[in-house]
């Protein structure tokens, strides 16, 4: 991931931590349900924003945005794909369900087989 596709997720330009309020914002989601997922108490998000957890999923969010991005070609369509698209080699569950999981490898990997055109 460079830091090009990163960028629009950063705190400030100069930060290195990523923003949960613009993630959050980005995938439609509530801070709460990033707390969730980074099973981590709902204030956390907005009070220690740069909680190891909360970065590791950010992180892996992210990645997976960047991933889909490569494999179609816009990162709009990446997005709604990752939070909308149930993927049948996945019991049909979403790339983000899978992140939530903590199963990014395995999503990175579709979407690789699916950018070389293995897949999809």
């Amino acid at each position: 991931m460079n830091a090009l596709s990163i960028t629009p997720f950063l705190d400030s330009p100069k930060s290195k931590f990523l923003s949960p309020k613009k993630i959050a914002q980005r995938l439609s989601l509530q801070v709460n349900d990033l707390a969730e997922s980074a099973h981590v108490h709902r204030n956390t998000i907005s009070a220690r924003p740069q909680s190891p957890k909360v970065q590791e999923l950010l992180r892996a969010i992210v990645r997976v945005i960047s991933a889909a991005t490569e494999a179609f070609g816009d990162r709009d369509r990446a997005i709604t794909w990752m939070m909308n698209e149930p993927v049948p080699a996945f019991r049909h569950k979403t790339a983000f369900d899978l992140v939530r999981e903590g199963r990014v490898e395995a999503v990175v990997s579709y979407l690789d087989s699916i950018a070389s055109g293995f897949v999809g």
